[in-house]
This record gives C-alpha cells, structure tokens and sequence, in this order.
C-alpha cells in the first residue's frame, strides 16, 4: 500500500496494491499492519454502505460530534465520486481548507479522514457503490451536517440539482449555527 498525503494534516490518500490477470484482480482494502506501517493506526468498529442510483447526487458535509467523532476509511467500490474533506477544527492551521479527491472503482483509491473533519461526496456516474469504516459506532444523537453549500467553507462541488439532496442535507444549518464541537487537538 501506498500512502499519499493531502494538503489536510491526517487526512491522506491510500493507494492499495493490485495484482491482476486475465481473470480480474485481487486486492487488500485493510490490513492492521499495512496500516501501522504508514502510519494509521485507527481502529475501526462499523462497516456502512450507501448506494447512490444517479449521477449528481450530493451527499454531505456529514460528521459526528465528540464524543463520538469517527475517523472513516472511504472508497466506491462501484462507479466513481468526488470526495470532499473539510476541516472543522476551531484553532486548526487548516481551518475551513477542504480538498477534493476522486475516488472510483476504476482507481481503487481509498481516502483515510480523521476525526474532526467534515466529509462528503458527489456522484459522477450512475449507480454509486460507496463504502467506508469508522472508528466509532453510529451516534443519533451526535450525528450532525452542515450545509453543502455554506459559503464560509465555499466548496466548489459543480453544478447541484435541489432534487438530488436528502431534505436532511438541504435543512443543514451553515457552520456558523451549528454546534460542531471540534477543537483542534482535543478530537
């Protein structure tokens, strides 16, 4: 595996080792070693899976506040998206700064985000396949977003159709109403 580091401090890209033939390809998507070796050493408790049937479909910013902010380990393992990391850290050198990465089944290309950023993705093709891990289970009562398009963190996402969003996504509140609890080097 191969680690590659965005401008986001933690948050980088992993690209895994692929051995093909004639038949198709096989490929480690985790290994608690690999993962030590660069320099991850999270511990992932949940599996999710969405499914996305359109190109176009946003879905984000999304995180979980303390004390049940999750690291993710994200990929498509059908069709391709743009993933977008922002981070919410209040004092952070990086505050607000977000980067886009695609992320395909073609490319293989997983994206690991640690807690105290917001994460979401947009499809680029039909029928979207998008799984990821998480280092802490699934929290209602911590489950947060904030708006996709709040110009304060100013995402550049292209073209969005209102009718390809959740209603949870277009209720979000702008980050200045939210409560993320995230501080930098507290998360």
């Amino acid at each position: 595996m191969k680690r590659i580091d965005t401008v986001l401090p933690g948050v980088c890209i992993i690209e895994p080792q692929v051995f093909g033939d004639q038949r198709g390809y096989f490929m480690e998507t985790y290994n608690q070693k690999a993962f030590h070796d660069l320099g991850i050493d999270t511990v992932f408790v949940q599996d999710n899976q969405s499914y996305s049937a359109r190109k176009g479909i946003l879905r984000g910013i999304h995180f979980q506040n303390a004390p049940y902010a999750q690291a993710k380990l994200v990929r498509a393992t059908r069709g391709a998206i743009v993933d977008v990391v922002v981070d919410l850290r209040k004092g952070s050198p990086t505050y607000l700064q977000w980067i886009k990465v695609e992320l395909s089944a073609e490319n293989k290309r997983m994206l690991y985000i640690p807690r105290g950023f917001g994460h979401g993705f947009r499809t680029q093709t039909d029928d979207v396949e998008f799984c990821y891990k998480v280092d802490n289970l699934y929290s209602p009562e911590c489950d947060r977003g904030i708006r996709f398009d709040d110009p304060s963190i100013g995402v550049d996402w292209g073209e969005v159709r209102e009718d390809l969003l959740s209603a949870k996504d277009l209720n979000a509140p702008l980050l200045a109403d939210s409560d993320c609890n995230f501080i930098y080097g507290q998360v």
